[in-house]
């Protein structure tokens, strides 16, 4: 039973990305892209790690979709994976109200669901995007969140969560380049035997359209990710700043 699960979480995550991928069509606008990053000194665990993500976002008439899933050391022992799907449904559109205010563009109810090895969690609230002069897109969410089971319990815990993306092309003389990333700031969960401190995660990126030198652009991209967290899982005093090179293919 237990060697049945051990692959039964993966498959999952991988058709979720692929039913994705197939009703990009369906969509208004969808994105796919896979990253290589690469990073040394990462806390809790193997200190240097090859990462491999896939990820997915697609918008539709109703709202929004957002995917991803992280397999690390994917050509080594010890592989783990660790995914994201986050739904969001635009009140303007389902409510045929506009909801907008200000430099809010829509409201959404927005849902987020996390698997992983070891981990486990469901969030449900309210998110927006945001008009924001320069930027690509922006978004936030503020989620209540549930962790079935985490790295550090297998207690259930609740508390809250705020999440923030953002992406911002600009240009260097002749040179196309983009600065996005996310931030996610989660509220210290109380319940069961192991109640976890507040932690942030925040992981910026600065890349270089590399496709644009021969005239594919926004295709290949080519930089670095810092990754920031702060009191990592939640374990008070656990803190890792990690420069990753990255490459960023579109498709």
């Amino acid at each position: 039973m237990n060697t049945h699960r051990k692959f039964l979480k993966p498959l999952l995550v991988m058709l979720m990305g692929a039913t994705l991928t197939q009703a990009a069509s369906a969509s208004d606008w969808s994105s796919s892209n896979i990253q290589i990053l690469r990073g040394t000194d990462y806390q809790l665990g193997e200190a240097e790690r090859t990462i491999m993500t896939f990820e997915h976002s697609n918008r539709w008439s109703h709202g929004d979709n957002y995917f991803f899933v992280d397999i690390t050391e994917p050509n080594g022992e010890g592989t783990t994976h660790y995914a994201e799907f986050a739904p969001r449904l635009s009140l303007s559109k389902t409510l045929g109200q506009n909801v907008s205010l200000g430099f809010i563009k829509d409201t959404f109810l927005a849902a987020s669901f996390e698997m992983g090895n070891g981990s486990h969690a469901n969030l449900f609230g309210l998110g927006v995007s945001l008009d924001i002069s320069g930027f690509n897109y922006a978004n936030g969410n503020f989620l209540r969140r549930q962790s079935y089971r985490d790295w550090v319990s297998e207690d259930t815990h609740s508390g809250w969560q705020l999440t923030l993306n953002w992406g911002i092309p600009f240009t260097i003389q002749d040179s196309r380049w983009v600065f996005e990333g996310f931030a996610d700031y989660a509220f210290s969960e109380g319940g069961g035997t192991s109640p976890k401190s507040d932690n942030m995660i925040t992981a910026p990126r600065l890349l270089l359209d590399v496709g644009d030198l021969w005239g594919a652009q926004n295709h290949l991209f080519a930089g670095i990710e810092y990754q920031i967290w702060r009191n990592k899982f939640g374990v008070d005093g656990v803190d890792e700043d990690v420069p990753q090179m990255m490459l960023k293919w579109v498709f």
